[in-house]
């Protein structure tokens, strides 16, 4: 299945510098594997995780996609000042940045955290809540070193189930794998005649 996986990082910072390759390793391994990279359509970690999936799309595979605070192309670059080329769609969602986190991590089957503040804690949050798969990449720094520290003390809902790995391949990959248990009962390809077919019980 072609799963919607975001990467929330840092946008500036200190785990920007020291980690923005393994953003980029991350977003090359979603891509690499067909599947679909959700962003903030920011800068800084995010971004590099953009341009990972973008250095693979020669192939044919994955999608980049992000999601905008602004409500308006023009908006995006002019007042937000974000990138454009890394990203086949940009969703401007015009709900500014506590709102597109929001409406980021709903949209996606996955949340993985590299480096992260504030804004990434309100992310991993929202997908907890959400129950998302979620993965935390060790060794980056921020939020992501911090994260098993913060659920050992504070309840949250699927805390037990966050996946946590160094390897930014193997990381994507073991999220794959949740992400495939999770819909295992699920066969639906989109196309109509498979819905026709299975409600009159020919499928």
């Amino acid at each position: 299945m072609k799963y919607q996986i975001c990467v929330s990082g840092a946008a500036s910072g200190d785990t920007v510098t020291a980690s923005h390759q393994l953003a980029y390793d991350l977003g090359k391994a979603i891509a690499s594997r067909g599947k679909t990279l959700l962003t903030g359509a920011t800068v800084g970690l995010p971004h590099f995780a953009a341009m990972g999936a973008k250095s693979v799309k020669t192939s044919g595979r994955g999608i980049s996609v992000g999601f905008s605070p602004a409500s308006s192309f023009r908006e995006h670059v002019a007042t937000y000042k974000l990138p454009t080329v890394e990203f086949d769609y940009i969703n401007f969602t015009g709900m500014e940045y506590v709102g597109r986190d929001v409406h980021l991590v709903r949209s996606s089957d996955a949340v993985v955290t590299v480096g992260g503040r504030m804004g990434s804690l309100h992310e991993l949050s929202t997908a907890l809540e959400s129950r998302k798969v979620c993965g935390v990449l060790l060794g980056s720094g921020g939020l992501a070193d911090y994260v098993s520290t913060l659920l050992e003390n504070i309840e949250a809902p699927g805390a037990r189930d966050v996946i946590y790995d160094t390897d930014p391949d193997r990381l994507v990959e073991r999220v794959v794998e949740a992400l495939d248990r999770k819909y295992a009962d699920f066969q639906h390809d989109g196309t109509d005649s498979q819905v026709s077919a299975k409600r009159s019980g020919r499928g």
